[in-house]
């Protein structure tokens, strides 16, 4: 698979240590949107720090059903996945 091509889904780690979940076939510039204050409403008021995490989703289909399953994670296993992840 050609990764320009696959969608991604990304974990950030906002300033208030919440975490937000997306998908996007650019993670440094979907990042970066988040960061300028123009991406998700959440965002806007949970002022993004880092990516903590991203995976390679394949299709878009395929992201928005991976996107929906980590948000439907109980935040206590969303803190144990993200446990051995580099600032995560």
């Amino acid at each position: 698979m050609h990764h320009a091509m696959a969608w991604f889904v990304y974990v950030l780690r906002c300033v208030d240590g919440s975490l937000y979940c997306g998908i996007t076939k650019d993670v440094p510039a979907r990042f970066a949107t988040h960061v300028a204050g123009r991406g998700a409403r959440y965002t806007r008021s949970h002022r993004p720090r880092r990516v903590v995490l991203c995976w390679v989703a394949g299709d878009q289909g395929q992201a928005l059903r991976e996107e929906r399953w980590f948000k439907s994670l109980p935040r206590r296993v969303k803190d144990v996945l993200l446990e051995d992840v580099p600032g995560g």
